[in-house]
């Protein structure tokens, strides 16, 4: 019988499907459901008195076993500074042990309570991961607990190895073992710093063989893929404007709108790049009953949907140019392309109503006449969109014409963005354009004020008085807060700024008149800087984004 504690049988079951065999362990009250359980599932324990000598003994036994992981268990207080010795010893040896140390929940913490002080990250900086990993009350608090237990393990591997701390805050009672299995836990395993020639072939192999329905995401990123042709046809691949490739651009759209949401998820996620915007995109795959397979150059396990199980630390765009040299010469199963086959007619729906659909006028429309612009004289141009409506504006049209977009989606503040576009300004003789709406564009206004700017920065300036996309929040709208405090309501103008940093000013406020300045925005030769503002209406502009959604609906 196990403990009770669902943390303490979730790090348990995860020990053992990470091969951990033995266990040093020291006494103590608070630890005890912990040893119990390791003794219950079959891990050896070795019990030694003295935490001291506890950390060396573990680290002994993990020299003679080849470096494999070897667990080192401790009660609450002081019992865990008495380790520090050797884990610096195991930090610059690389040995892989695993910290183990039982606590009392955090509001016992200086309160006078026995056996209490600041365990979580007290052994750093000599280890290569610290995690706290409390009780779950939550589906999603134990889903953050098994990642945390997942990284911590697999980080005794990372670089050379090394020890890593686990650190368990345990309510009173502590000693029901009235559970009569471990649960199923999640493993996540981490493949690092292997050779793509030889590991690439296995890995397109195993899921063209074991998996129906398989997925690539291409996030954001910087480097763009040759041809990916061999590979779209054997599976699908969804990204963004933001990404260097343009495959199925949009998803969100598809996802959206289709009919028959069950046949578009698919059984395996592969997950390229950075960010990606959407977050109907990440509900539907958190959503799905899939694996996850994330190829990273760090080899960091980035668990977007809920549903990582494999990471591999490789680069990116070698893995994916492998992946498609491997596929040339396959047969493409019937199944697989019919998935294949759902996906792209689904995106092609989607994408000639998008082409069909006309705003009023709004920021949407202003947007869609934007790129409509670069699109016709396809200008060698750079194209910065800042963070919130801007940007998912962006991924609607920017796809139309193959264009990749720039954005700060790293943290996704609305800092920044301006300073950003202009900063890439000076450095290049082409245009470059920011997209931006009226927060972010105040509140960057010091990107104007300096002396470096050219005539070929172009500034499209969204305001629409205040923070637009809170009113499609249906929640905020019954709080007295929310114009003022939340979506920060102003009538403010960016025409004092221009004339004081040296800026040509335009301004639009219907359709006519931004038709006419989206003509000297997007004019080749400038001796300044150049913006235009765009008026609009906030509730018109929800609207327009509102009545999109729907025509995509209504015309399947």
């Amino acid at each position: 019988m196990f403990s009770n504690k669902n943390n303490v049988n979730q790090l348990t079951s995860l020990l053992k499907l990470h091969d951990v065999e033995f266990a040093v362990v020291c006494p103590g009250s608070r630890n005890a459901p912990i040893v119990h359980n390791l003794n219950e599932a079959g891990i050896e324990c070795f019990p030694v008195t003295d935490e001291r000598s506890a950390g060396f003994y573990a680290l002994g036994m993990s020299l003679k076993i080849g470096l494999k992981p070897v667990a080192v268990c401790v009660t609450s207080g002081t019992a865990l500074l008495n380790l520090m010795p050797a884990v610096a010893e195991a930090y610059y040896q690389h040995v892989p042990l695993i910290i183990i140390s039982a606590d009392r929940p955090a509001d016992k913490i200086d309160q006078l309570d026995g056996q209490t002080l600041h365990q979580p990250n007290a052994l750093e900086p000599h280890v290569l991961k610290s995690v706290n990993i409390p009780e779950a009350y939550t589906l999603q608090q134990h889903i953050h607990n098994n990642r945390l237990i997942n990284e911590a393990i697999n980080a005794t591997q990372k670089d050379d190895g090394g020890p890593v701390h686990i650190n368990m805050p345990l309510t009173e009672p502590l000693y029901d073992f009235t559970e009569k299995e471990l649960l199923e836990e999640r493993l996540i395993s981490v493949f690092r710093e292997y050779n793509e020639y030889f590991f690439a072939e296995p890995i397109v192999n195993a899921f063209l063989q074991t998996y129906k329905k398989p997925l690539i995401i291409l996030g954001q990123n910087n480097y763009s893929p040759n041809d990916l042709t061999e590979l779209s046809k054997h599976c699908v691949i969804i990204n963004e404007s933001l990404s260097g490739v343009q495959v199925i651009s949009n998803a969100d759209e598809v996802i959206a709108s289709s009919k028959d949401i069950e046949a578009l998820r698919p059984d395996l996620v592969i997950y390229f790049g950075s960010t990606i915007v959407s977050k109907r995109i990440k509900e539907f795959l958190r959503n799905s009953y899939c694996e996850n397979f994330v190829i990273n150059a760090s080899g960091a396990l980035t668990d977007t949907f809920d549903k990582l199980t494999t990471v591999i630390q490789a680069d990116p765009e070698t893995m994916l140019y492998r992946m498609e040299e491997t596929l040339r010469n396959m047969e493409e199963s019937s199944e697989k392309t019919g998935f294949v086959k759902l996906w792209n007619d689904e995106s092609d729906r989607c994408r000639k109503q998008t082409e069909t659909y006309k705003p009023e006028y709004s920021q949407m429309a202003a947007v869609r006449d934007f790129e409509a612009k670069l699109g016709e004289a396809r200008p060698d141009v750079t194209v910065f969109y800042a963070n919130s409506s801007a940007v998912r504006l962006g991924n609607i049209y920017a796809p139309l014409y193959k264009r990749h977009v720039l954005c700060n989606r790293g943290v996704n503040g609305i800092e920044g963005s301006l300073s950003t576009a202009a900063g890439a300004s000076v450095l290049l003789n082409d245009l470059t354009y920011c997209v931006i709406g009226d927060l972010s564009f105040f509140y960057d206004q010091n990107a104007l004020w300096n002396q470096n700017l050219k005539g070929n920065l172009r500034i499209l300036l969204m305001n629409n008085g205040g923070g637009g996309i809170f009113e499609k929040f249906e929640g905020l709208k019954g709080s007295p807060v929310r114009d003022n405090c939340v979506m920060a309501s102003h009538n403010t103008t960016a025409e004092g700024i221009c004339k004081q940093c040296n800026v040509k000013y335009l301004s639009a406020k219907d359709e006519t008149e931004y038709r006419k300045a989206l003509n000297e925005l997007t004019e080749p030769k400038s001796d300044r800087p150049i913006l235009l503002e765009v008026f609009t209406d906030s509730k018109k502009d929800m609207e327009a984004v509102n009545n999109y959604y729907k025509h995509l609906k209504e015309n399947i």
